[in-house]
């Protein structure tokens, strides 16, 4: 399994904001210490504009470019726009990765999951995500499915790729939660599905499944990941339920559909995401 990363994703912060660079200092420390996967790690691939521009507009890049937050969750960290190029790079190169049939973890930051086609929002800058899909639709592969389990709904994704030929998009989170949306399908290709706070692990699990087996019905050549780990039960932004071991019961239940895939870091904000993390990496490897 490739890890890839890249230590200047955690020089930027803001005090009080829940992007706290040391959870990722962390996660990566704790994925070299550990000795039950083997791992190697990778450096993002080069990002150019063509690639960007097929999930996001001429707005957005020339936004990034511009002074000012963006919204009140969304600051304006200095060299923030080569930091969403990085993150984008690190979703591209975990696309390479699982078209050569290996399985890739990009851990990095930003997350991209809220980005929509205008507008960066909730702590995200490029959706990098979509802009994998775009790529691999780009670069023949026919049909791409996109697994959105961060607790809070990919709404940016959503946006960008809602009725798009040869892409299907399946997001479980947290309703109500931010950012208010992702109540119902959308389109004739985004399949939403909500779940109440503190929804108990089993039946949270059974919509998790519920989700895979749509996802499965797509029968797509490839999956991407949007994998944020808030859904569990001590994160602080959320109220949902589960535990490390459901996060690992997730990865073996990607690992069983047998397709190529790659997963992206999206949200998780607790002191245990190396540990979560981990375990949804052994259960993806099959262990």
């Amino acid at each position: 399994m490739i890890i890839i990363t890249d230590d200047r994703c955690t020089e930027y912060s803001a005090p009080g904001h829940p992007e706290r660079p040391e959870r990722i200092r962390r996660t990566r420390d704790h994925l070299r210490a550990q000795t039950v996967l083997p791992l190697t790690w990778e450096a993002p691939l080069p990002v150019t504009d063509e690639a960007i521009l097929r999930a996001h507009s001429p707005k957005m890049l020339a936004r990034l470019a511009a002074p000012g937050d963006f919204d009140g969750d969304t600051p304006n960290h200095p060299g923030i726009a080569e930091h969403a190029r990085r993150s984008v790079g690190g979703a591209l190169a975990a696309l390479a990765a699982a078209r050569r049939g290996e399985k890739a973890f990009s851990l990095l930051r930003p997350p991209g999951h809220h980005a929509t086609t205008d507008t960066p929002m909730g702590f995200c800058y490029l959706n990098s995500i979509a802009i994998a899909v775009e790529e691999a639709r780009a670069t023949g592969v026919p049909r791409v499915a996109v697994f959105d389990f961060d607790v809070h709904h990919g709404n940016g994704t959503e946006d960008i790729l809602v009725n798009r030929p040869g892409v299907a998009f399946f997001s479980i989170h947290q309703a109500p939660c931010y950012p208010g949306t992702g109540l119902g399908p959308v389109g004739r290709n985004c399949w939403n599905f909500p779940v109440p706070p503190r929804l108990p692990r089993p039946d949270y699990r059974r919509v998790l499944q519920t989700a895979l087996d749509q996802l499965a019905a797509f029968q797509p050549d490839l999956i991407g990941v949007s994998a944020g780990f808030d859904a569990y039960a001590r994160d602080p932004l959320a109220q949902e339920t589960l535990e490390a071991e459901d996060f690992h019961w997730l990865g073996q239940a990607l690992h069983q559909l047998g397709i190529p895939a790659f997963s992206l870091l999206e949200g998780g904000y607790s002191n245990d995401l190396p540990k979560l993390v981990l375990a949804y990496l052994q259960g993806w490897n099959g262990n």
